[in-house]
């Protein structure tokens, strides 16, 4: 579960994070992309093949972060659900979500 989410740093179980995240089935891992504000398909491939049923893509807290048509057709076609919602949103989405395990989030912490 997020604790907490603001501009630049989340939360998670108590532990501060100042790096784009995603998280899945309890772990968390730093996420770099290609390009900061476009995800591409290289960008959730790994997440993908962990095949999570759903994806909630924080887009930051403007929502400048964009997922890519090829990237959400590529889910999609994977039987992924995307979900992509400014940070904030995506984080209380995440929390409401968060007890089914085949839940993943991708989350963008500024712009």
């Amino acid at each position: 579960m997020i604790d907490h989410y603001e501009f630049g740093t989340i939360t998670i179980d108590g532990k501060r994070y100042d790096h784009d995240v995603i998280i899945f089935k309890g772990e968390i891992r730093s996420w770099w992309r290609e390009t900061s504000h476009n995800v591409s398909i290289k960008d959730i491939e790994s997440l993908a093949k962990e095949r999570p049923k759903t994806i909630i893509f924080g887009t930051g807290a403007s929502g400048v972060m964009k997922v890519s048509t090829e990237a959400e057709d590529y889910l999609r076609q994977n039987g992924i659900k995307v979900l992509m919602l400014k940070t904030g949103d995506a984080v209380k989405k995440f929390n409401e979500l968060s007890a089914d395990p085949s839940v993943a989030a991708a989350i963008h912490l500024t712009c």
